[in-house]
């Protein structure tokens, strides 16, 4: 540990455990009894501080937040370069947006100070922020698929992890069903139709009819010819998710033909950063997935193990902050068919693809699911 951990991880997963371990090995080290690793290297701290959940203080006149915000000013004030400081799920006390602005620049004040430390947070946003800082890096927990559950590891690995399991959690602590599906609707409905494609609402609508669908693929398959080339990251980005979503909607239509393309889904492109690690959502799920190499091609594969694939593309020579897309699909069939379908509709659009040879695969026989069966996340 050379500065921050800023942790991530699924409910369950070992975050605050790690913290207190950790929290313990440091007071036995300093005092010079045994620690349970079979070596360890602890500097010797001036100060060890570590926050975990606040709770209102009534004497005080205080909330949670009030309280929580107290601690902070005093890790903050208190924290030198040779301070441990532990903060356990920073800034849930109060809004979402403005907590996570707080969380990131306290983050960026304890960076600067250079203390060791972990903070761990479910706030993503965090990772959207233009953070500076020097030696923070990230790492989650990591889990595990075993028996047809998400299980945690309580191993610490690189990368983030933005899924919380949060409807598993409740459904294992025996939360009425018919609440958890619900909360999934209400999910799908809000804040999966946010982080779909980054489609205009009127291109949304024009998935209402196949002809109308089929004029918003034409038009945007001209403006993502690459007759401009996208000045940045973010624009291709952009420009890969528009063209995925569309091309991919089209051929979900054609192969299920529902009397109603308004039903359609809206296909969700997810990206997974330089640093990322997949969400265990996708373990053991059918997979499409874009990665963006450094020579700015594009390699397209399907697969069943998203961790595993993005880590093996990872540990070859150059790849280690490749970045991904991806979305699910019900089936490894229907997975194969769009894997073929991206390669050559993508390099027709203009767009640099790295494993041309994968487009001349032959298709697996179409699914025999029904499209009501359909579940596109």
């Amino acid at each position: 540990m050379q500065s921050l951990f800023l942790l991530t991880g699924p409910n369950g997963g070992g975050k605050s455990s790690l913290l207190r371990s950790i929290c313990a090995v440091a007071l036995l080290g300093i005092c010079g009894f045994m620690v349970p690793a079979e070596s360890a290297l602890i500097p010797q701290f001036d100060s060890i501080m570590l926050h975990m959940k606040s709770y209102d203080s009534p004497a005080d006149g205080k909330s949670s937040f009030q309280v929580e915000m107290s601690e902070m000013r005093s890790i903050v004030n208190g924290a030198t370069s040779r301070s441990l400081v532990l903060i356990d799920e920073i800034c849930r006390g109060t809004e979402t947006a403005k907590g996570t602005c707080i969380a990131g620049s306290i983050i960026e004040a304890l960076d600067e100070i250079g203390c060791l430390g972990i903070i761990s947070t479910h706030l993503h946003g965090i990772f959207n922020l233009p953070l500076c800082t020097k030696n923070t890096v990230y790492k989650a927990m990591a889990t595990e698929y075993v028996n047809g559950q998400t299980k945690p590891t309580w191993k610490l690995v690189d990368g983030t992890c933005k899924e919380s399991l949060a409807f598993e959690t409740a459904k294992k602590e025996g939360l009425a069903e018919a609440i958890i599906q619900r909360a999934e609707e209400l999910y799908s409905s809000v804040y999966a139709k946010e982080a779909s494609s980054g489609l205009s609402d009127a291109q949304l609508v024009q998935f209402g009819s196949e002809g109308a669908h089929l004029q918003s693929i034409k038009a945007s398959a001209g403006s993502l010819g690459c007759k401009t080339k996208p000045t940045n990251k973010m624009e291709v980005l952009q420009d890969v998710k528009t063209a995925v979503t569309l091309t991919c909607q089209k051929k979900l239509i054609e192969l299920y033909k529902p009397k109603n393309t308004a039903d359609v889904p809206v296909l969700n492109c997810v990206s997974i950063a330089a640093r990322e690690q997949p969400p265990p959502s996708t373990i053991g799920a059918s997979c499409v997935y874009i990665m963006f190499r450094p020579d700015e091609k594009l390699y397209i594969g399907e697969t069943d193990d998203l961790d595993g694939r993005v880590r093996t593309h990872r540990s070859k020579e150059g790849m280690q902050n490749a970045s991904f897309l991806y979305f699910t699909v019900p089936g490894k069939s229907i997975a194969r068919q769009l894997e073929t379908l991206l390669i050559n509709q993508l390099l027709s659009q203009g767009f640099p693809i790295a494993n041309l040879a994968d487009g001349k695969h032959q298709n697996f026989g179409t699914s025999s699911l029904s499209f009501d069966s359909i579940t596109v996340a």
